[in-house]
């Protein structure tokens, strides 16, 4: 999309802040045995207070009005049953649109203390996009955040997943 006036500007910058507060408020309620199904009503409320619609619900008709991943599950987990323990990484994807603009964000949040191996993928996971912001810049290739990411993980001990798939 191309931004050519303010008020589209002002669209998409109030889209991405509820993105970003829903995720916030139901990042704030991570605790031991919460169900990411709880997890998921907390940021559909949000979500109508703001006059949102989450994007994968409008879209693709998901299940949830948010994608929420625990440990194992690689991306756009299910909200369902599953109770958040001690020591869980919980993945939180908000992706929702109003008045037509739509945003995305998403993050990886620790319930309570996390073995030492698990912390140390979310602060390399934080500096890799540290690292992509970076490269940012209207005189650079957008492939030149894939690749500085990619050196930044191919440096570390953990396995990087490549898929092929495409979102049809």
């Amino acid at each position: 999309m191309t931004i050519t006036h303010q008020d589209e500007l002002e669209a998409l910058q109030e889209i991405g802040r509820i993105c970003a507060n829903t995720m916030q408020a139901m990042a704030k309620a991570i605790e031991p045995g919460i169900t990411t199904a709880e997890l998921d009503a907390i940021g559909r409320a949000y979500m109508e207070r703001e006059g949102a619609m989450s994007a994968p619900q409008s879209t693709y008709d998901f299940p949830g009005t948010t994608c929420i991943s625990v440990n194992e599950e690689i991306a756009h987990g299910i909200p369902g049953t599953r109770a958040i323990r001690t020591g869980d990484l919980v993945n939180i994807d908000v992706s929702a649109s109003k008045n037509g603009y739509f945003a995305d964000t998403g993050a990886t949040f620790r319930s309570g203390v996390v073995h030492p191996r698990l912390d140390r993928l979310c602060r390399d996971g934080k500096r890799a996009t540290q690292i992509g912001m970076a490269q940012v810049a209207s005189d650079r290739p957008l492939a030149g955040i894939g690749k500085a990411i990619g050196r930044f993980w191919n440096e570390r001990p953990l396995a990087v997943l490549r898929t092929n798939a495409a979102i049809r």
